[in-house]
């Protein structure tokens, strides 16, 4: 440093670097004002070069950040168009499904949507002056549709993909190949009554997505015409866990935990005057009834399980029981006749067993044995041979009682146990599960080599049910079921939301005060065929009669 300040360089640096050492002896000269300004250095030759070179050596790394940078632009643009263009592909094909079902709807359908019209259960005003006048709806019914427009949507693009999808025969077993067999023979009779116009399922593609549709505008809410006013409602034990009517629908069966069934006639319902409503017949029971089910031939013949595991046998004309069936080791749930042969029927019990009996024998006729609790049971009307189940391992069962050793199907899409089970038509059934939720099965989509998640059509949601069983009933494509919230639901086959809904309320039984539920819930519902009326009761026991309007 002190060679520097006498403008003294090392000769290797004054012989190597000439550029450089002029460089420095400007900066140390030995005038101040003769020493370069910032500006001066800045401009000077060899700073310039400096820079460059140190340009020239970043120019890669930012090059590499730039090229790295694009490439991910270039990737998410690409993702983007891809996914529009598979967006607007499908709203293509749904405009195009649209279109079609429009220009059917106008050009030959409107016929056959007033050929629908005839078949519905209840009259729908609306479906005359829907076909007529290009569809309008009341403001009312259109904020309804608005605000169930994307579950609408959902029903109609599924009922529309249901349509394409082509079915396949599936091999097995030799016990398989049996049922198959059965399938196909079964399946040839559905084909001849669709030509025959007896499958109004089938009948036209838009005709049950129509009906739902009319149904959801022309129904809003059910009204109560009557309650039963019963002299057990000061007793806390007095949940009603089955309600059934006779073969001629002049008598409801109501049975619970009081031990009892009892049979109301039920014009007498309908009276509002009458302060207390006592039955017609009253028939005492050893231990709780879980289930109650009327002979739909033998008038006075009705069938009970309870917590023993009894199937009883009772005849109404004398209120006195006839026939104990007790083979069930555990508590029976469920009990149906077969409407095929009425001396037959059947029970489920949580001892994971099915039993078939009849009326003539004192033992079970055939047992079907299953790998969970058996919650319920029913007979299929449309098909003879045709016998379902819902059991604790979330599954439902059907079976062809000629061949009993394997499912006819297995179906399989719920995710806790299945309450019941319910026959739409000879292709349909209906599911109730503690999973919230109902289902709707399409048989003929159903495998006998496992099971048959895809055979799920539509899953209804809207009512609470977690632990308690809440009821289940069909009429006409119709079904209703109970609510943990203390509520009755009604849903239509082809739309996934409820179309109605009634609170009970908890009605004191002394001063008739309406107040907070305190838990209670809709432990049975049962429609009256002759009418778009179903009978509900509730954990207190009370039991209303209520109408869609």
């Amino acid at each position: 440093m002190l060679n520097l300040r006498h403008r003294i360089l090392p000769p290797s640096f004054l012989s190597e670097n000439q550029m450089e050492t002029g460089f420095c002896l400007w900066l140390l000269h030995p005038e101040p004002s003769s020493r370069p300004t910032t500006r001066e250095i800045l401009q000077s030759e060899l700073t310039s070069e400096s820079q460059e070179l140190h340009s020239r050596d970043e120019l890669p790394i930012f090059a590499a950040s730039d090229e790295v940078e694009s490439e991910l632009l270039v990737d998410f643009l690409v993702s983007m168009k891809d996914q529009k263009e598979t967006h607007a592909s499908k709203l293509v094909k749904d405009i195009k499904c649209l279109e079609e079902d429009i220009k059917e709807i106008f050009s030959q359908g409107k016929g056959c949507l007033n050929d629908r019209k005839q078949d519905l259960p209840f009259e729908c005003p609306t479906t005359a002056v829907a076909l007529s006048q290009s569809f309008p709806v009341s403001k009312i019914n259109e904020t309804r549709l608005m605000k169930n427009i994307s579950q609408l949507e959902d029903a109609y693009f599924s009922m529309r993909s249901q349509i394409q999808v082509t079915e396949t025969d599936a091999a097995g077993s030799s016990d398989a190949h049996l049922l198959k067999s059965s399938r196909d023979k079964w399946s040839k009779l559905q084909n001849e009554k669709v030509e025959s116009n007896m499958n109004p399922k089938s009948f036209n593609r838009l005709g049950t997505f129509f009906d739902g549709l009319c149904k959801f505008t022309r129904y809003s809410q059910f009204e109560a015409c009557g309650t039963l006013r019963n002299g057990d409602l000061l007793n806390s034990a007095n949940v009603i866990c089955s309600l059934s009517f006779d073969r001629d629908e002049e008598y409801i069966a109501a049975a619970g935990v009081s031990k009892k069934i009892k049979v109301f006639e039920f014009n007498s319902l309908l009276n509002d005057s009458i302060d207390i409503h006592y039955p017609a017949v009253e028939m005492t029971n050893k231990s709780k009834l879980s289930c109650v089910c009327w002979n739909k031939y033998i008038k006075n013949y009705l069938a009970s399980t309870d917590y023993d595991g009894v199937v009883q046998m009772w005849d109404a004309s004398t209120g006195q029981g006839f026939s104990l069936y007790t083979e069930h080791k555990k508590r029976a749930w469920s009990v149906d006749f077969s409407q095929a042969d009425p001396t037959k029927f059947a029970s489920g019990s949580d001892d994971c067993s099915v039993k078939l009996w009849s009326i003539n024998e004192k033992s079970s006729i055939a047992t079907i044995w299953d790998s969970a609790n058996v919650c319920c049971v029913q007979f299929s009307e449309f098909n003879s041979h045709l016998l379902a189940f819902g059991s604790a391992d979330y599954k439902v069962y059907c079976y062809d009682l000629r061949n009993t050793r394997i499912p006819w199907c297995t179906l399989a899409c719920h995710d806790k146990t299945v309450s019941y089970v319910k026959f739409l038509d000879s292709e349909t059934l209906v599911s109730a599960s503690t999973d919230n939720s109902l289902k709707l099965w399409d048989l003929m989509k159903s495998s006998p080599n496992g099971p048959s998640s895809s055979a799920c059509s539509i899953t209804y949601k809207g009512h609470r049910n977690e632990k308690n069983f809440v009821g289940l009933s069909v009429l006409d494509g119709y079904i209703a079921c109970g609510s943990e919230t203390n509520e009755v639901y009604s849903y239509y086959r082809s739309l996934p939301m409820p179309v109605a809904s009634y609170k009970f309320g908890s009605t004191d039984p002394v001063s008739g005060h309406i107040g907070d539920d305190y838990g209670q819930f809709v432990s049975s519902v049962c429609w009256r065929q002759k009418s778009n009326m179903v009978v509900a009761a509730n954990s207190s026991g009370c039991i209303k009669l209520l109408q869609m309007v």
